[in-house]
């Protein structure tokens, strides 16, 4: 029984206004992972959305040598359409890629897309992205359409992490992945006043979890966690952890900011959100992971003109701006990474974080609370 924690406030991708996120998912209590011989059986799959406002600017960076995707050409900064009206991220492979048709059809009955004539009708653009989820559970047990248009109709500020949604059959390595998001308001600087926040699929071939120490890779930040070192009993079970991984595997994410920004400088979000994946998981970016971040730009904030500071001729007016946004893109990127496996619970018994180094939990924290 997964008893999921919510994001908290402050520290989630809807701290962006505007941006919601819903999720739907069938996770059996008797799921089976295939083995090379056997294959598997049950439920351990879903779907997330994230939608968007009207008039954000979108744009995607796809680094995995194995990406399964839909409309991301669409987002290319020389193409004609500016933004998404919904992103989804999704289990089931490429075949998981019909949930986007259930989310084109909700959003249509809402009349939300890109309008095309005076009569009202719309066509909402709506690109994906999915994870190799198939061996853990039925290899037919994977997201549609349907799952889709459930996961649109849940989408709201508030929403659920961990072994959720697109997260129900992740692994991150050989522990249980997830969804995990975060976020952060900038508080001085050129983009002082401007947030920028990420959700994440962890569904990594390599590990989020440095297992010479039990904490994630970059320990200076297990803080904001609500971690601390582990006992060193626990240890040898992670380390011997590491033989059972998978290798077909990705992650797959959106990051958003309340800045106004054009669709290329929309883009660098997601490129600069990458290297908060290669710091979070190692190895990142394999020929095996379809690595993929959608960025959004909501356009509901500017930045503050007290913090501007000067830019030399020939350079965009706003290059300061978008320097400290994409910093902030790869510090989100890396602890919606951290928060996934942090936040998982065990599934067809592929053991969670939680479950092999109980220890580094520091006191106070409540999982399933979202308390830190």
């Amino acid at each position: 029984m997964i008893d999921p924690a919510p994001a908290a406030v402050g520290d989630r991708i809807s701290d962006v206004a505007g941006v919601c996120v819903g999720h739907h998912h069938l996770i059996d209590d008797d799921v089976v992972v295939a083995t090379a011989t056997e294959p598997g059986s049950g439920w351990a799959a879903g779907t997330t959305v994230v939608t968007v406002p009207d008039g954000a600017t979108t744009a995607v960076d796809v680094r995995g040598g194995g990406p399964g995707t839909r409309e991301t050409d669409l987002l290319e900064p020389g193409n004609s359409v500016r933004g998404a009206n919904a992103i989804v991220l999704t289990g089931g492979s490429a075949y998981g890629l019909s949930a986007a048709d259930g989310v084109m059809r909700g959003l249509e009955a809402a009349g939300v897309g890109l309008p095309m004539d005076q009569l009202g009708h719309v066509v909402p653009i709506v690109p994906a992205a999915v994870v190799f989820d198939l061996p853990v559970g039925g290899w037919a047990e994977r997201p549609d359409a349907e799952f889709g248009e459930r996961a649109l109709a849940a989408a709201g500020p508030d929403f659920a992490i961990g072994s959720v949604g697109a997260g129900a059959g992740a692994r991150a390595g050989a522990m249980k992945g997830g969804v995990g998001t975060a976020s952060v308001t900038l508080t001085d600087g050129p983009a002082r006043g401007l947030t920028v926040g990420a959700l994440v699929v962890a569904n990594p071939v390599g590990q989020v979890i440095d297992p010479q120490t039990g904490l994630p890779w970059d320990a200076q930040d297990i803080g904001h966690h609500g971690l601390r070192k582990p006992a060193a009993g626990e240890l040898p079970r992670l380390r011997a952890l590491e033989a059972k991984g998978t290798v077909l595997n990705t992650t797959i994410g959106v990051v958003a900011t309340d800045a106004t920004l054009s669709v290329p400088a929309v883009r660098r979000l997601a490129m600069s959100g990458h290297d908060g994946l290669a710091r979070a998981v190692r190895p990142a970016h394999s020929p095996l992971d379809g690595d993929t971040l959608f960025a959004v730009a909501t356009g509901s904030r500017r930045a503050d003109p007290d913090g501007a500071v000067d830019i030399p001729p020939g350079m965009e007016s706003d290059i300061a701006v978008v320097a400290a946004l994409a910093e902030a893109s790869a510090t989100v990127v890396q602890r919606a990474i951290v928060s996934a496996v942090v936040h998982a619970q065990s599934v067809a018994g592929i053991p969670a974080y939680r479950d092999v180094v109980a220890s580094a939990f520091a006191d106070g924290f409540s999982f399933g609370t979202g308390d830190r």
